[in-house]
């Protein structure tokens, strides 16, 4: 049960993505073209997140144990190291560069082109060279 709960989740994820218009790379773009024509849509798409996220997180609290497991986990380190920083900077130049963050390009995969695909390749690369430097 634990792992289709883990499939649907991310079944509405994906979904999510495609209404929200985020699996084109444009979107992306355009939010960082704030000197141009820019697009708001994900600043939407983002709050509403949060807004889903900080509920859920109240509603998951309240129920003491979770529904499909035994416990929640939790990550419990709060430092900030040069893995983390130099990690986010990395995703961050890739989201910016390509348009893409792992979400939507996974959801993407049906209409697969070359930018998707470098991005994939170097994603899938990054965690291999990630794996080896620890």
């Amino acid at each position: 049960m634990k792992a289709l709960m883990g499939y649907l989740a991310g079944l509405l994820f994906g979904l999510g993505l495609a209404v929200s218009g985020m699996t084109d790379p444009a979107r992306v773009i355009g939010f960082l073209d704030i000197a141009g024509a820019w697009d708001p849509t994900l600043a939407f798409v983002m709050g509403g997140a949060v807004v889903t996220t900080f509920v859920g997180f109240r509603l998951a609290w309240h129920r003491g144990d979770p529904l499909f497991g035994d416990v929640f986990h939790i990550p419990t380190r709060r430092d900030l190291d040069g893995r983390l920083i130099g990690g986010a900077a990395l995703f961050g130049i890739g989201w910016g560069l390509s348009g893409y963050c792992p979400g939507p390009a996974v959801a993407s995969i049906a209409g697969l082109s070359w930018p998707l695909a470098a991005m994939l390749l170097a994603m899938v690369g990054g965690w291999f060279l990630a794996r080896r430097w620890s």
